[in-house]
């Protein structure tokens, strides 16, 4: 994992990224959250996933689509809403088998509780929206 290169697109390790949220420390921000989950998918780890899914809308399992591959990450936007709520708006690029790349556009909610960020949900963004079975959120 040290010197694997982080999914989110970031120049650097996973280990020194991502990686520091997925062995438990805590995402300092909506965006870095974010960027966590959406290198959890590429990584399949289901268990990140749902730890950092709101209660109030986390499903009981995640599952992954056989032969999806994320190929890249885009961050269009992040703002912060209040202290304890934000949004960011994002395109993962992605492949299903041999198929033509699709695109998942979404802007993500998250909230702060007791210090620490949660992804709520998200909703579809610009025309020619294709979602595969998962949120990146």
């Amino acid at each position: 994992m040290t010197s694997m290169p982080c999914p989110c697109g970031s120049t650097l390790a996973l280990a020194a990224c991502c990686g520091r949220w997925h062995a438990g420390a805590s995402a300092p921000t909506a965006e870095q959250l974010m960027r966590s989950r959406y290198a959890a998918f590429v990584l399949l780890d289901a268990p990140y996933l749902l730890r950092t899914w709101h209660v109030s809308t986390r499903p009981a399992s995640v599952s992954f689509e056989p032969g999806l591959k994320w190929l890249g990450l885009k961050v269009v936007s992040a703002r912060t809403v209040d202290a304890d709520r934000a949004e960011v708006e994002f395109i993962a690029r992605y492949r299903v088998g041999g198929a033509s790349a699709g695109r998942h556009h979404e802007r993500s909610r998250f909230v702060c509780e007791g210090g620490e960020w949660f992804y709520v949900d998200g909703s579809a963004c610009g025309a020619g929206f294709s979602r595969p079975s998962e949120k990146s959120g």
